[in-house]
């Protein structure tokens, strides 16, 4: 956001660029291997941050989180059927009190409700930035997208919650 303000959209794609490319070599460094969601994204902010940077057109890098949003959004829907678990439950499920019991259905339920909300907030992303200021579109992609992501995963895990003690 800084360096949107000091410097332009060019300057802080720039900055987004060496920012990602760092924390991969941080969590490698720490952990010794790279999230998927964390190499995708910073996949997705080279590419069409170079596109932006070498085109000089920021419409590049307004798609990215559109473009990240739809295959996260494909990615939980997917995973209803890949693998024993859906992905929002082994994201949200470490956060549950140990002895947590939450059924299949309910954990279909909220993965569904991610599909819905990565494929939302994907198209109000395209529609803030084809429709709105460039400064506008930051301050949603800066703000807005991390605080309705934020909120989610809260109004989940407190409803998980209620649905753990009502049964």
């Amino acid at each position: 956001m800084l360096a949107y303000r000091l410097g332009g959209i060019y300057a802080a794609t720039a900055v987004l660029m060496v920012a990602m490319v760092l924390l991969v070599a941080i969590e490698y460094l720490w952990q010794r291997r790279v999230s998927p969601m964390q190499a995708l994204s910073t996949a997705l902010v080279l590419v069409f941050g170079t596109l932006t940077l070498i085109l000089h057109d920021p419409r590049f890098l307004k798609w990215k989180p559109s473009i990240l949003l739809w295959l996260l959004a494909g990615a939980f829907l997917l995973s209803q059927w890949l693998g024993a678990k859906p992905l929002a439950q082994r994201l949200l499920e470490p956060a549950l009190p140990e002895g947590a019991r939450v059924t299949r259905p309910d954990w279909l339920k909220v993965n569904r409700v991610w599909v819905l909300a990565y494929a939302l907030l994907g198209a109000l992303n395209l529609l803030i930035a084809l429709t709105l200021s460039e400064q506008a579109w930051v301050y949603f992609k800066g703000f807005g997208l991390s605080i309705a992501l934020a909120a989610l995963a809260i109004g989940q895990a407190l409803w998980l919650q209620h649905r753990k003690a009502a049964a």
